[in-house]
């Protein structure tokens, strides 16, 4: 019998790649990488395992909708993270991207299961679908607010995917992941844009006063959460929106504060710019279903080494992180 083929569609990206290493590295699985190679997707994340027997690299994009159905008919699990993700983008430069990237990407995708049904999909979501929490912590039942054009679009993502379960019965898992961080994430995030500007002795600006708080997710606990939806009971998770999470949250204020320190950079260092139009206070996710469906909680505490793991990946990748930059620059 042959091996579970995986589609991960934005493979290249930061939370795909990670996906795809992970996979390849804890199970037997087949893997199918579908990525664009827009701005975010980068083929240096996949450098170390781009020529592993068990990988195969698509270049195209998820609005492709003939190229979708050749890849779709070849595999039996989809985990769509595909998408355009960059809050600030959304905002400044208008959300036409993240509506055919986000929406009608997944519509693709989905439209293509109905052809060719396959075992499960995995829509890799997001928390920004929340809005500014309610409730603490935010369980999946809280209520979708999302707050800018970006949070918009996966929440409609979000929503056609239930729809598609509803409607067609097709297998489908909805994850709704709080703030992803770790080794090649593009200096646009929050978290690596205050690494990468410390270490180039430059400001990390703050949005507003800096309270706005989230809960903060490595993405190597992510990544074995995606893999405990694919070996999950598809009776137990079919329908279900599950958010990864760690239950904790801390301030961006706080988070500058600790960047400088590991540093050893200067307070003065850290500089207030105006509130993000659209910011979301605060974010903290409950983990119980997770736990409960899944036997899944995240491993990797921010406070005692995921923070001090990922700034000494950003020191050991100078020339990976100059080049994102030179290639794009950040939405401070």
């Amino acid at each position: 019998m042959s091996a579970t083929r995986v589609l991960v569609t934005g493979g290249a990206g930061f939370i795909s790649s990670n996906v795809v290493r992970h996979l390849l590295e804890t199970t037997p699985y087949e893997v199918i990488s579908l990525d664009a190679l827009t701005y975010a997707g980068n083929m240096e994340n996949l450098e170390d395992v781009i020529t592993h027997e068990r990988l195969t690299f698509v270049h195209g994009d998820v609005r492709d909708a003939e190229l979708v159905r050749r890849v779709v008919a070849e595999t039996d699990v989809i985990v769509n993270a595909a998408a355009e993700s960059h809050v600030e983008k959304s905002i400044d430069e208008g959300a036409s991207e993240f509506v055919t990237t986000n929406v009608e990407g997944t519509q693709i995708l989905l439209d293509a299961m109905r052809s060719t049904p396959v075992e499960r999909f995995i829509l890799i979501s997001s928390s920004e679908v929340y809005g500014t929490a309610e409730s603490d912590p935010m369980d999946e039942g809280h209520p979708l607010n999302p707050r800018s054009p970006y949070a918009a679009t996966k929440a409609g993502a979000d929503r056609l995917a239930y729809s598609y379960f509803v409607t067609y019965g097709l297998p489908i898992v909805i994850l709704r992941p709080f703030n992803n961080y770790g080794p090649r994430q593009h200096p646009e995030k929050v978290l690596p844009r205050f690494i990468t500007a410390a270490l180039a002795d430059q400001p990390l600006t703050v949005h507003g006063d800096g309270h706005a708080s989230r809960d903060w997710l490595h993405v190597d606990d992510h990544a074995e959460a995606i893999e405990a939806v694919i070996a999950a009971d598809l009776d137990a998770v079919a329908g279900e929106v599950i958010n990864v999470a760690t239950g904790v949250d801390i301030s961006v204020e706080r988070i500058a504060d600790l960047v400088l320190d590991a540093l050893g950079k200067p307070s003065s260092l850290k500089v207030h710019v105006p509130e993000r139009a659209g910011q979301v206070d605060r974010h903290i996710g409950s983990t119980e279903k997770a736990k409960r469906l899944l036997g899944w909680e995240a491993r990797t505490s921010f406070a005692d080494g995921g923070l001090e793991q990922t700034i000494e990946w950003y020191r050991a990748n100078e020339a990976w992180w100059r080049d994102a930059l030179e290639q794009t620059p950040v939405h401070a």
